[in-house]
């Protein structure tokens, strides 16, 4: 198979700004199908892809033989089903994150991926950008001396009532939505677990709208502190900061949303107020992640962060969500 032919699961906002363009323009693979019951929605498909096909349900797309693997921008409490469907109907499947909302839910599809075979695996587009990588490397060679403290922030303000991070019934919360990101990072830079954590959380019509996350993690025979806040009410804000005996590695402006707030960049502090600047300007973190999607199925390249990883920040994120406070 050298070309992955991809189809998209509903004409979500997403999928038409960054995903869609990603899968069009990644090297390997071919944009070829969207499902969805509204013709009207496609045209902003087709203006940068006018030979996409259309199919009137999820279903019918799902059926399609020429589809090789699809992709899930649907609402959050959709997505465990969805992801179910596309690997019984034999497709592999890349779905938005979170892939669940409750970590044994993600059994069930690691189940299915082992007994299909496929790829199944959850949109954490960052881990393909190589500031992350880079953080990673310089962790790891040692570069901060040893580890001692986390500690994330992502907020934005979202005041439109009707989205749906902004709704229970859709799986909203700032946690939910962004917590992922928090909390992700953090393990995939450090390769740590969350051991406790404790949570003070701010709620608007059932889901909350501020989360203050704290706690212990440990890794490799180490534990350090983690602090994490997430917000859908308070100004754009992205900085997470690695803080060892001997340095500090701090992503700030724009670690999740690359080159959107701010350039992406990646500082590396050390003894002597020496600082080390690595910036990204044009790393396409959305079409990196495509093209090693392909890898995977075609080549069976490694996947920087399987299933077995998302449970475990799902797990994270159910702990704070145990252990929270209403203020």
């Amino acid at each position: 198979m050298k070309t992955i032919r991809w189809g998209i699961l509903g004409a979500a906002k997403f999928a038409r700004e960054h995903m869609g363009p990603a899968i069009h323009a990644a090297h390997g693979a071919e944009l070829a199908a969207l499902a969805t019951s509204d013709p009207a929605k496609a045209e902003g498909f087709r203006a940068f892809c006018p030979a996409l096909r259309l199919h009137d349900s999820y279903e019918a797309l799902l059926a399609d033989p020429g589809i090789d693997a699809v992709y899930i921008p649907l609402p959050n409490h959709l997505h465990v089903e969805w992801t179910l469907k596309a690997l019984r109907a034999g497709k592999h499947v890349l779905t938005e994150k979170p892939i669940a909302l409750k970590a044994e839910e993600i059994d069930a599809i690691i189940a299915e991926r082992d007994r299909t075979g496929l790829l199944a695996a959850e949109a954490y587009m960052i881990v393909h950008h190589p500031q992350w990588q880079r953080a990673k490397e310089w962790l790891q060679a040692g570069e901060i001396g040893t580890l001692r403290h986390v500690d994330a922030a992502f907020s934005f303000n979202l005041t439109d009532a009707g989205n749906i991070r902004n709704r229970p019934e859709t799986g909203g919360g700032s946690l939910r939505d962004i917590g992922v990101y928090t909390f992700g990072s953090a393990r995939f830079v450090t390769g740590a677990e969350a051991v406790a954590m404790e949570a003070r959380v701010v709620r608007e019509n059932g889901i909350d709208t501020y989360a203050l996350v704290f706690g212990t993690m440990a890794g490799n025979g180490r534990a350090f502190t983690y602090h994490s806040t997430t917000s859908m009410r308070l100004y754009n804000r992205q900085v997470v900061t690695f803080q060892g005996d001997r340095g500090m590695i701090r992503l700030e402006g724009g670690p999740f949303n690359a080159n959107v707030n701010d350039m992406a960049e990646v500082e590396l502090h050390v003894q002597g107020n020496r600082v080390t600047v690595d910036r990204f300007p044009a790393a396409p973190q959305y079409r990196l992640q495509v093209e090693a999607f392909g890898r995977s199925i075609r080549d069976g390249a490694p996947w920087p962060c399987p299933l077995e990883f998302v449970r475990g920040t799902q797990r994270m994120m159910d702990m704070a969500y145990e252990g929270a406070v209403e203020i």
